[in-house]
């Protein structure tokens, strides 16, 4: 019965040293002898007992790695207090578990010296402006030697940037002073767009006025030619049928009497005034003398 127990123990120790479950994105690294042997997938996997020996055991998944703060000197002589985070992924166990004895431990130091070397190539304030340079420059002197490692780092992000209470009392006052500008300058811009806009509107309006005035000036001018090549268009139609009068039968005798008529009436309205000489012919008979003394008077009239 003891032989029997100690088969049974013998059997499950062979079992188990012999199956081998690796879980999903993990990779262990086999040894045989002492000597590097195979790297066993996920899945069901089968070693030779007491011969083969699960050496080490990776995970392939995404790795987040906190990186101490430290203390960075910038170009202008400047110190910053600088923490970030890494994202790495082992992608060959072989090499991870031989390339270095400690890998995390590498790319951290790695890491720490990658960015004190980045920052003091960069002054004071592009530090703030150009944090993804910084990052990319550093995941790029990372994955060069990770390489080695059975490492590749996918990105590195800086978490926060802290220079001394000093700098950030003057950055601060700096910020004030910049603000402050700004507000004068957007309050000067309005009052200049709006001294534009007055000037614009005053301009517009002449314009307009003088747009008005000029349109009435043309109608008046018009209304005027209008008007005088009405009454001259009325003056010489009554020439022209005065004319065609003449030339009929006893048109002169009529214009003779109508020249007589309007004679005398020139006497009587020159009689009716005071201050005017009237010189009258002495033989009223005569029609051409009485008509030539009329249309004298009545020159004079006008005059």
């Amino acid at each position: 019965m003891e032989i029997a127990i100690v088969l049974l123990v013998v059997a499950a120790i062979f079992i188990i040293r012999t199956i081998k479950v690796v879980p999903q994105q993990h990779a262990w690294v086999i040894e045989r002898l002492g000597k590097y042997n195979a790297t066993l997938t996920p899945g069901l996997n089968f070693l030779v007992p007491f011969v083969d020996k699960v050496a080490y055991k990776h995970v392939l998944k995404e790795i987040t790695l906190d990186i101490p703060s430290q203390v960075c000197i910038t170009k202008d002589n400047t110190q910053l207090q600088v923490d970030g985070v890494l994202y790495f992924q082992v992608t060959d166990a072989m090499r991870a578990s031989y390339g270095s004895n400690n890998y995390v431990m590498a790319i951290t130091q790695l890491a720490q010296t990658s960015l004190r070397s980045v920052i003091g190539k960069l002054e004071l304030d592009k530090t703030f402006e150009e944090r993804d340079i910084i990052n990319a420059q550093v995941v790029a002197a990372i994955d060069e030697a990770a390489l080695n490692w059975g490492v590749k780092v996918l990105r590195y992000e800086i978490k926060d940037l802290t220079p001394p209470k000093e700098i950030l009392h003057a950055m601060q006052a700096q910020i004030t002073a910049e603000r402050g500008k700004r507000a004068l300058i957007a309050a000067s811009e309005g009052r200049r767009q709006e001294q534009i806009n007055i000037a614009t509107g005053e301009r517009e309006a002449f314009i307009a006025r003088s747009e008005g005035e000029k349109a009435a000036a043309i109608n008046k001018a018009q209304g005027e030619a209008a008007a005088i090549a009405a009454v001259a268009d009325a003056n010489a139609h009554a020439i022209q049928v005065v004319a065609t009068a003449i030339r009929l039968p006893g048109g002169a005798e009529a214009v003779q009497l109508k020249v007589a008529e309007k004679a005398m009436e020139a006497y009587s309205n020159v009689a009716s005034d005071a201050a005017t000489t009237l010189i009258v012919p002495s033989d009223m008979s005569q029609v051409s003398t009485l008509i030539a003394s009329a249309m004298k008077m009545v020159q004079t009239t006008k005059a």
